[in-house]
Formats: C-alpha cells, sequence, structure tokens
C-alpha cells in the first residue's frame, strides 16, 4: 500500500495511491494513518492533478546513520566505525517531493545522498531487532542533503547536516516492502538525468532491524519520527539549478531542484 500526503490547493489530506485503468489514482482516506484507522472518504482524484507532500513530517527527530555502506565510508576516505555511527536532523529539514532544496549561506559544496528511510509507527524503545518489524509503518526515499565543506570543518555536523530543506522525503510510503530480501533492493540516485549513485541495500553493513533496535537503545522513537539508513558510494556535489532523483525499488522515485537564494 502507498500512503501520500497531498493537497489539491485546498488543506493537506492523506490517500491510498493505487492504479486504476492503467492510471493512477489518489483514494481520500480521513485523519492520519499514524493515529487512525484508514478510511476511505470517496474522493477520487487522478495522480497528476494533485500536489504530492512530505508524506509524514516527524514529530520530534529524524535519526540519521552515517558509514553504512562501507564503499562509502572509502570514498570518503573514513573508516566503517565499530559502533553505529547517529546523528540527527530536525523536522524543519524535512521537504517532500518537488519542493526546493535551499543552499544554506554558508556553504558552496553541498552533496546528494540517497537514501532508503524507515517510517516508525509506534512508540520504540529498548527494542529486540525481532521486535522493529511491528514498530515501522512503512519506507520512503530519502535525500540525506550534506554542506560537505561545513562538515569537513568542524567535528559536529549540526551545520553539514541539519539546515532547513536538507531532508526531502517521498513520494510517499510504501508499506509492504521486504527490505530483508537477500538480493536487497537497488537504490540510485541522478543529477539531472546522469546517473550519480547505484547500490543495494543488501550492502548495509548493518539492516534496518539492527539500526532501529539500536537507536531505540538510546532514544525513544515516536510515531513519524524517520530513521535514514545510510548511503551507497558515488555522493557528488550538485550544483543550483539542478534537479536531483532518488529512486529505490519498489517505493518509486523523490525528485527535488537545488537553488540557492
Amino acid at each position: 500500500m502507498r500512503i501520500a500526503r497531498f493537497t489539491t490547493g485546498e488543506d493537506p489530506m492523506y490517500g491510498i495511491v493505487q492504479e486504476k485503468d492503467g492510471r493512477d489514482m489518489v483514494y481520500g482516506i480521513t485523519g492520519d494513518p499514524l493515529y487512525t484507522e484508514i478510511r476511505p472518504t470517496g474522493t477520487i482524484t487522478p495522480l497528476e492533478d494533485v500536489r504530492l507532500l512530505a508524506p509524514v513530517i516527524p514529530r520530534s527527530k529524524v535519526v540519521c546513520v552515517g558509514r553504512n555502506y562501507a564503499a562509502h565510508a572509502a570514498e570518503l576516505g573514513n573508516e566503517v566505525p565499530d559502533q553505529a555511527l547517529f546523528f540527527l536532523k530536525p523536522n524543519t529539514a524535512v521537504v517532500g517531493p518537488g519542493d526546493p532544496v535551499v543552499v544554506p549561506s554558508y556553504s558552496q559544496e553541498v552533496s546528494l545522498e540517497a537514501e532508503l528511510a524507515v517510517v516508525i509507527k509506534r512508540m520504540a524503545k529498548d527494542l529486540s531487532p525481532e521486535q522493529v518489524a511491528d514498530h515501522v509503518l512503512g519506507y520512503t526515499c530519502a535525500n540525506d542533503l550534506t554542506a560537505r565543506d561545513a562538515q569537513r570543518g568542524e567535528k559536529q555536523w549540526f551545520r553539514a547536516k541539519a539546515f532547513d530543506t536538507s531532508c526531502p522525503i517521498g513520494p510517499w510510503i510504501e508499506t509492504d516492502l521486504d527490505v530483508a530480501s537477500p538480493g536487497g533492493l537497488f537504490i540510485s540516485s541522478a543529477v539531472d538525468g546522469e546517473t550519480a549513485q547505484q547500490g543495494s541495500t543488501a550492502d548495509m553493513i548493518r539492516s534496518v532491524a539492527e539500526l532501529v533496535a539500536e537507536i531505540s537503545s538510546v532514544v525513544t522513537l515516536l510515531p513519524g519520527d524517520l530513521v535514514l539508513t545510510g548511503t551507497p558510494a558515488g555522493v557528488r556535489t550538485v550544483e543550483p539549478g539542478a534537479v536531483i532523483d532518488v529512486t529505490i525499488e519498489g517505493i518509486g522515485t523523490l525528485s527535488n531542484p537545488l537553488v540557492r537564494r
């Protein structure tokens, strides 16, 4: 099931994206699927006639995982850490499909990072890996935009990772996805149609279940929180004016332009 958050020019609402007669349609539902039972409103709109929004706005936080793909760690000259490397993005970093990513004034070097994002549906604390699936609503595409020059300039990554619009997500939440399949999910990014990254979630050093369980031992995860699971090799700087695509097998493609204001 693909859960989208969208607008037709009025207040945002949620819907289920399904194909009908070869055409993607959005079936409106009542309330917020994180908290209420999914019930149709009777409203059906062609997907091309709605504006998709970030499928969830985290209530508290986005927890990100650094260096969870060995090839990506190596391309930046880093070792794979002995324990998982975590950092935070605020919910003000989150934007949706098509929304502009605004380069911060202090950076001249912003790079893309395609990532699989986990959407938490239930309060989670001190989980075992086996308990994680029951606390996950689904998955979406994410782009962990990074001010690489700021990252090199200081040990803390706040300026590099937390700036407004630095975490596009979308286009929707896919609830039926086997992230533990042996072959993994194909994940890629492109800039103006030119491929940048190509990889598989099978290359993650720590699995989704392991990551969410370990994070829950540090902080309480709340409904709507996001966990970004790391990025494959091929990260590159993106110039303002370009459009970045993040594509994950079984979910879809998230596209955002990069701008400077």
